[in-house]
């Protein structure tokens, strides 16, 4: 046998490393403490200065009814007395009404250098209306927004499409008085929404704008969008959308926004802005952010992810992954709201209620057949179109911006003009590019012929 001592001597001795440290979840774990005992957002007060429009009971494609449907709009310029000056701008995911700055809300607009007068949508000449998208939170009906029992929806709002925002937006046209667009102009989502409006309400939209968007959305962004959605919904504080009366998911929102931002920027400019360098060269390296490119994803997602709310996200990026402009699948949807529209009561159908089903889906498989459903939907845009593409776009690539010219053309619109940018800034570039991408907007606009 082995003496006690010889056993004793044998064993390893412990080491003497030191624990790490993981400050981003101190700060993580701070911010969920001050949650608990703060006031929840107000996603109203974030937005100001903007007017609203309530339409009575607005049927949504997937199934349910609002009682009452807000949208929110900001305007700019001036309409002329034929009411033919007016350009519709559409917002990505998470915009607001808020453009450009104004008398009401004098902080600056998401497009700011864009619109205005002699800019690339000159004020000047046009009169100019941006809303906030139905399901958002800065003013319209979304999950956040009070139901008629004085409870938050939550998820028992109803599922939404693209269609539906489009559909409401020309509620607010028709409040207006405005029977006929200008133009009407969008980029990401918002390109999806102006696309959607030329087809399907040909004869109120003179010329189309699309920029970084899509025919239909294709499975790499959609596997993008899952992704975030399913980082939100793993925060333990999501509690399946009923969070209003407690701690907002602010670890899912903020692990969602990461993974957004990577798609919205690209690998060059980042090589370029950043490179390989690290916040402190001269300590040891760390879990938490440590190079310059993970402190700016930090730092862009938490500043967001208290900014917008988390249900929003859910139904606004499910909006985006359902569009398909084919017409098999307009046609589904239509049927579908006019079923729902005989059925439904003024109380929105629980999501438990909601329809499970292929509705909103193209029931055709093979690339011919697929081409050919797209080509018929796209049948009545036949309107001037400016559709712009960015080569290091990799949430919408350029080959889904050649669709849309090509279903376009391909349906006999002889008037799309098509254009590619050799720019760094990924995605997005209709955000930062004021230049090539204004030119091309405003001569599009401004074109007479």
């Amino acid at each position: 046998m082995l003496s006690q001592g010889l056993l004793l001597h044998t064993q390893p001795a412990r080491h003497n490393n030191q624990p790490m440290d993981f400050p981003c979840i101190d700060k993580l774990e701070t911010r969920q403490r001050d949650l608990l005992s703060g006031p929840e957002p107000t996603y109203d007060k974030i937005v100001t200065g903007y007017k609203t429009y309530t339409h009575p009971q607005f049927t949504c494609d997937h199934g349910g009814q609002l009682s009452q449907m807000r949208i929110a709009y900001e305007t700019w310029g001036q309409l002329n007395a034929q009411k033919s000056n007016a350009i519709l701008i559409h917002t990505g995911l998470s915009g607001s009404s808020h453009a450009r700055s104004h008398e009401l809300n004098k902080s600056a607009g998401w497009w700011e250098k864009f619109i205005g007068p002699g800019l690339a949508i000159d004020t000047d000449k046009f009169f100019v209306i941006c809303t906030n998208v139905i399901g958002g939170c800065y003013g319209s009906t979304g999950p956040s927004s009070f139901d008629e029992s004085g409870a938050r929806y939550a998820t028992s709002f109803p599922l939404l499409t693209i269609n539906d925002m489009v559909r409401a937006q020309f509620h607010l046209l028709d409040h207006l008085g405005i029977a006929k667009l200008h133009a009407s102009v969008g980029a990401s989502m918002g390109g999806m929404q102006s696309l959607c409006a030329a087809a399907l309400h040909s004869e109120r939209v003179g010329r189309l704008v699309t920029i970084s968007a899509c025919a239909r959305s294709h499975p790499y962004s959609i596997a993008l969008r899952f992704a975030q959605r399913q980082a939100l919904m793993a925060d333990a504080n999501f509690n399946r959308g009923h969070y209003y009366d407690g701690v907002q998911p602010h670890v899912g929102m903020k692990l969602a926004r990461s993974i957004a931002t990577v798609t919205y920027r690209s690998g060059p400019e980042w090589e370029l802005r950043f490179g390989r360098r690290r916040q402190r060269p001269d300590q040891p390296p760390a879990l938490c952010p440590d190079f310059l490119i993970e402190t700016y994803l930090d730092h862009q997602s938490e500043r967001f992810c208290l900014q917008y709310d988390a249900n929003s996200l859910l139904y606004v990026s499910k909006a985006m992954d359902m569009f398909d402009i084919s017409h098999s699948v307009t046609q589904r949807l239509s049927r579908l709201r006019a079923d729902n529209q005989r059925a439904c009561t003024s109380v929105c159908l629980d999501a438990s209620e909601q329809p499970a089903s292929d509705q909103g889906h193209s029931g055709v498989e093979t690339s011919e057949e697929i081409r050919a459903d797209l080509v018929r939907g796209v049948k009545a845009a036949m309107q001037p179109t400016l559709v712009l593409g960015v080569q290091s776009d990799i949430l919408f690539p350029v080959r889904q911006q050649k669709e849309i010219a090509d279903i376009l053309r391909q349906a006999g619109n002889t008037r799309v003009t098509y254009y590619e940018l050799d720019a760094i800034y990924g995605h997005d570039t209709f955000l930062i590019d004021v230049v090539n991408v204004g030119a091309a907007i405003k001569g599009h606009l401004e074109n007479t012929h």
